[in-house]
């Protein structure tokens, strides 16, 4: 199965609604690798990698996020996975 990484930002209501959270265990659900962070301009951040099929689940469970986020937008960048890639999903420092 062929793989695919993906960096992502998501915009809205989405920090303090325990989006990084549901995210990375999302994430994990489906097998994938990568972080996701929190931006200081409001946004989170993640780097996501592993079975393209799993990778486009996730950034479909992010156009919407859980319940009490808002989401207003996903932008969406091919990327390479990181040359030293973590076992699993983590959450990092805010940025």
């Amino acid at each position: 199965m062929p793989e695919r990484a993906v960096r992502l930002r998501v915009r809205g209501l989405v920090q303090g609604v325990g989006f990084r959270w549901s995210l990375c265990s999302e994430a994990q659900g489906l097998g994938l690798r990568g972080w996701v962070r929190n931006r200081s301009d409001g946004s989170v951040e993640a780097l996501a990698w592993g079975e393209a099929e799993a990778v486009a689940g996730l950034l479909a469970w992010a156009t919407q996020g859980p319940p009490a986020a808002r989401v207003s937008g996903v932008e969406i960048l091919e990327a390479a996975p990181e040359a030293d890639p973590t076992e699993g999903f983590e959450q990092r420092p805010s940025l």
